[in-house]
């Protein structure tokens, strides 16, 4: 995954044009590190999958 698709993918969450994004195992380091920068990052909330996998959803609550 690039830096792009990445910010892509969060802006798309983040605006409701999709409800979720699976984040495979292999991506998840870098996708993190685009979304820990942003402002809105405790919207956002990943449930970990059997295997490594991430789902994350955005919340209109931040978490505490």
């Amino acid at each position: 995954m690039d830096e792009e698709t990445a910010r892509e993918l969060l802006d798309k969450l983040a605006s409701g044009k999709i409800n979720e994004c699976l984040i495979e195992k292999s991506d998840f380091l870098t996708f993190r590190k685009y979304l820990v920068e942003r402002p809105d990052f405790k919207h956002f909330r990943g449930v970990a999958q059997h295997g490594g996998n991430v789902i994350y959803y955005y919340m209109e609550e931040p978490r505490s």
